[in-house]
C-alpha cells in the first residue's frame, strides 16, 4: 500500500484567502487539526488549529505569521512512511505531492485506521500472542514453523523496541481460537510468552461480567 492509494478525496486544502473561522469550521467538520494550505498547486505548508487560535480568524490566513512545517510524503512512499512522519509530528493528516511536488491531495490518520481495521489481520477472528525476546535473537521462520506444526497460520507480526530496553516484543497474530497447543510448543522451545489473547475466552468473559450485572441490578 502507497500514499498514493490512501489519498482523501472528501478534505479539501486550504487557501491563503481563507479566514481563520472558515479554517477551524472545515477541521470541525471533517474532525482533523491540520490542513495544507496550497496555492494552485504548490504546497506552501501545514497549519494547525493552535496556529489559528493564536491569530484573530477572521483574518485570512495568508495574513498569519506562521512558521510553516512542511512535512510531506511521495505519492509512492511505502504506507509505512506515511505513519513515521504523522507519527514524528503528530499529524492528524499529511499531504501527498507527485514526483515534480505538486499537490495531489492529502492522507487522514482516521483513514490509516479505517485501512488497517479491514486487514485480515483485525478484520479476521483469531487470537493473540506476544513473545519477548532479549536483543534481536528470534527467527521469524521458527517461529512461523512452530505456528504451522500446529495446522495454524500467523495473519500478521508486529514487532515493538525501546530505545530504553534491550527487550524486543513479537506480537503474533493466528487465525486460531484454541492456541493451547501453540503456547506449549513455545515454552517448550524455550520462548518467554509475555502475553496471550483469545478472542473467544475474552468475549465469554465479557459475557459472565455482563450476567452478574444484569443480575446484581435485578436484586
Amino acid at each position: 500500500m502507497i500514499a498514493e492509494n490512501l489519498i482523501t478525496t472528501a478534505v479539501l486544502p486550504l487557501q491563503t484567502s481563507d479566514t481563520g473561522e472558515e479554517s477551524l469550521r472545515i477541521m470541525e467538520d471533517f474532525n482533523v487539526r491540520h490542513l495544507p494550505i496550497v496555492n494552485k498547486s504548490q504546497l506552501l505548508g501545514l497549519i494547525s488549529e493552535d496556529d489559528i487560535l493564536i491569530h484573530n480568524i477572521h483574518e485570512p490566513i495568508g495574513s498569519y505569521e506562521l512558521s510553516l512545517i512542511k512535512p510531506y510524503v511521495k505519492k509512492s512512499d511505502h504506507l509505512y512512511e506515511v505513519m513515521r512522519l504523522l507519527a514524528e509530528h503528530q499529524l492528524t493528516v499529511i499531504p501527498v505531492v507527485d514526483d515534480e511536488g505538486n499537490y495531489m491531495g492529502m492522507v487522514a490518520l482516521e483513514d490509516i485506521l479505517n485501512y488497517f481495521a479491514k486487514t485480515a489481520a483485525f478484520s479476521e477472528t483469531g487470537s493473540i500472542i506476544v513473545l519477548e525476546f532479549h536483543g534481536r535473537g528470534y527467527s521469524l521462520a521458527e517461529i512461523a514453523r512452530l505456528v504451522e506444526a500446529e495446522n495454524a497460520s500467523i495473519l500478521s507480526t508486529f514487532v515493538t523496541s525501546s530505545p530504553e530496553s534491550s527487550l524486543v516484543e513479537v506480537t503474533l497474530k493466528i487465525n486460531r481460537q484454541d492456541i493451547h497447543n501453540i503456547l506449549s510448543a513455545f515454552e517448550r522451545f524455550g520462548y518467554t510468552i509475555k502475553a496471550s489473547f483469545n478472542e473467544e475466552e475474552y468475549l465469554e468473559s465479557l459475557q459472565e461480567r455482563y450476567d452478574a450485572l444484569m443480575s446484581y441490578l435485578n436484586v
